[in-house]
């Protein structure tokens, strides 16, 4: 059974990939994720604003944001349990290449062009194989147009891609008002991959105590279907590689990304609820459904419900939902 997938221009031995999470913070669980089967490791990520002393300029741009925040899963832990300087992070890269073979993966997640050209460049120098980039944030200046938002990302891509030399990944929000032609944007900019999507970290109420309430929520397995949407459409059109990191909980979840097109589905989630062993389970069930329906390969199965590839492509447009609505009468 060969599950070999191609991802940012790296070869995997497995489209499953552990995602960016407090998970990767220890060499050793690191190669414990590789004796499991994980095709690669994406590293949590470094905030500039955690290893800077900009604090005031920092404040200044949490209260621009509403006090919404984003990393590259669903987990944003108090700073005195994140507080991971440069020296750190890079020695984690160092120490991790040392004992594992496959693509270890930095995460950044910056404020300024000095930060973004800095970090990604140390990062490279660390002997990292690819960097993943998190630039959401939440534009809640009211003169802000959409233009300039998208704008933004552009040129941060830019600006990484004009200093390193491995690839890029760009982990993206699902909110855009053109998505496909924002990722082919990006994917002319220079992104190797684009990750769908990035979650949002948004506040609760807490009516008791009348006050907002910051608690964070696994993935659910019902959160795949916007991104499966975009995979789907989005196979074929792009040549960037496209991974899925929303949702993924179990092998079933795994199996439709790949149907719609991705090149890898990466998962932290499971892992902290299940454990890193849990990847052999995922493994296992993939392979169990390959020789099922008698596939051979990944690549066998990946984009084989692409909207390219169905027999009735508008199944991901409107006159399917019309059909639907239909239906229900």
């Amino acid at each position: 059974m060969d599950l070999r997938t191609t991802y940012m221009g790296l070869p995997l031995r497995s489209p499953i990939v552990v995602s960016a999470s407090t998970l990767s913070q220890h060499p050793e669980k690191i190669s414990q994720m590789e004796d499991c089967g994980a095709g690669a490791v994406v590293l949590f990520s470094l905030f500039e604003e955690q290893i800077k002393a900009e604090m005031d300029f920092y404040e200044s741009v949490i209260r621009s944001t509403s006090g919404a925040f984003a990393e590259a899963l669903d987990y944003f832990p108090k700073e005195d349990e994140y507080n991971v300087g440069t020296e750190q992070y890079l020695e984690l890269i160092r120490k991790a290449k040392e004992r594992v073979e496959i693509p270890i993966i930095a995460s950044l997640n910056g404020i300024t062009n000095e930060g973004w050209i800095e970090y990604a460049r140390q990062m490279q120098q660390a002997g990292a194989d690819g960097i993943e980039i998190n630039i959401f944030y939440i534009p809640a200046d009211l003169q802000l147009t959409g233009d300039v938002v998208e704008q933004r990302y552009i040129d941060i891509l830019r600006t990484v891609k004009n200093t390193v030399s491995i690839p890029v990944a760009v982990k993206l929000n699902p909110y855009f008002s053109a998505m496909g032609n924002m990722a082919k944007r990006l994917e002319d900019a220079g992104a190797d991959a684009l990750v769908l999507f990035n979650r949002f970290y948004q506040p609760n109420f807490n009516i008791d105590k009348i006050e907002v309430q910051f608690d964070l929520e696994y993935s659910h397995p019902n959160e795949i279907r916007l991104p499966l949407l975009w995979i789907a459409i989005l196979r074929g059109q792009l040549h960037a590689s496209l991974a899925a990191t929303t949702g993924v909980q179990s092998a079933q979840e795994v199996i439709k990304y790949l149907l719609a097109g991705a090149d890898v589905t990466m998962t932290a989630s499971a892992l902290y609820k299940h454990g890193i062993r849990y990847l052999q389970t995922m493994t296992r069930e993939l392979k169990e459904w390959m020789d099922r329906f008698m596939f051979i390969s990944v690549r066998e199965v990946q984009g084989l419900l692409s909207q390219q590839n169905i027999a009735n492509p508008s199944a991901y447009e409107r006159a399917n939902y019309i059909r639907i609505i239909e239906g229900q009468k």
